[in-house]
């Protein structure tokens, strides 16, 4: 929830406070005409968090990793990579009649190591320079502000459900959501973002890739979901403005401190 809600209030103010050390990274891929999105990589703390038992983590609607970080290391990386990436580009060149010629472009996070151009004589993988990031990768151009926001629309209802049929209070409703629950949303919001938005989002970068759509069905603009979550809120009694909504969902998670990117070098050198 965002900080400025009385939930995030309250939790500060407990004796005792420490900051919330559950996270989860994911990562997403599609390619740029937007019909190809890519089966999202979710690494989380535990290996076998209780809320998956009795299911099957390769039945997840997403790509199940695991580290006491939940860092995206070389290893996961490279993993995704062989055995998710390659694969569901085959599928797809082979279903349009393609050649077998692919372009992976990267940030330049930790995990994104160069020796990666030589997995697999088919992919080239190339990187866009440093502090860029925010300025034209695709996926930073509304991508994620969209299905995340897509995300909090799918919460917030299940939230209002509980809480207008009184059966859990907003904090006992809050206080029971867990990984499943997180997995589940992740997939339908992921499913959520339309071709318009990831072909759109290449604007920036290779605007020669960005098509009119006509006939499509267009997507949702970031500005009309938070309309909506703001809306929701209020409903929730949660003292929420637009620009707090803004806010969160333009951040992408912490930065790496100094001491995190040691030890993801020390991982790689491992």
């Amino acid at each position: 929830m965002p900080n400025c809600t009385y939930l995030s209030k309250e939790e500060k103010s407990a004796p005792g406070y420490k900051v919330g050390k559950e996270r989860l990274t994911l990562l997403f891929g599609a390619n740029a005409s937007g019909d190809l999105n890519v089966k999202p990589l979710l690494v989380y703390l535990a290996e076998n968090p209780r809320a998956f038992k009795g299911i099957f983590k390769s039945q997840l609607p997403v790509i199940w990793k695991s580290n006491k970080k939940a860092w995206v290391t070389l290893m996961v990386f490279k993993d995704w990579f062989n055995d998710h990436f390659v694969p569901a580009v085959e599928r797809y060149r082979a279903l349009k009649g393609l050649p077998f010629k692919v372009l992976l472009v990267l940030d330049n996070g930790p995990g994104h190591r160069a020796n990666l151009s030589n997995m697999h004589p088919n992919v080239k993988v190339v990187y866009l320079p440093p502090n860029t990031t925010s300025l034209i990768q695709p996926m930073n151009q509304g991508v994620f502000a969209n299905f995340k926001a897509h995300y909090l629309r799918r919460t917030i209802p299940s939230a209002l459900r509980a809480v207008e049929g009184n059966k859990l209070t907003l904090k006992q409703f809050w206080k029971g959501c867990n990984i499943a629950d997180a997995v589940k949303n992740i997939a339908c919001a992921w499913d959520e973002v339309k071709m318009t938005t990831l072909n759109g989002a290449w604007k920036k970068m290779c605007p020669q890739f960005v098509n009119s759509f006509e006939g499509f069905e267009q997507a949702e603009d970031v500005e009309t979901l938070t309309r909506k979550i703001v809306g929701l809120n209020k409903r929730l009694k949660l003292d929420l403005e637009t620009e707090d909504v803004t806010e969160l969902l333009a951040s992408h998670g912490e930065q790496l401190s100094s001491e995190d990117l040691i030890e993801v070098e020390k991982q790689m050198i491992e």
